[in-house]
């Protein structure tokens, strides 16, 4: 859990992502920080980055990382 809050922290400070997406990621980072149980921490942060995976202003390389994130996720919440 704690090298996908890394990949999210690395995202986030990427000054060439947009905002709104960093914003998301930095929700979803926050999220998976929380007390909750993990499965509610992993599907709220999933919920987050799929809201905005699909962002047509995302560069190509902030969206391919996104899109690792949410695999090591989806592959947790199975376990």
């Amino acid at each position: 859990m704690q090298d996908i809050i890394e990949m999210l922290e690395i995202v986030t400070g990427d000054t060439s992502v947009p905002k709104n997406i960093r914003k998301a990621l930095t929700e979803a980072r926050d999220k998976l920080k929380s007390n909750d149980e993990p499965s509610v921490k992993i599907s709220s942060a999933v919920y987050s980055l799929d809201s905005v995976s699909e962002d047509i202003n995302m560069p190509m390389h902030a969206r391919t990382q996104i899109w690792t994130i949410l695999s090591a996720l989806e592959a947790i919440k199975t376990e």
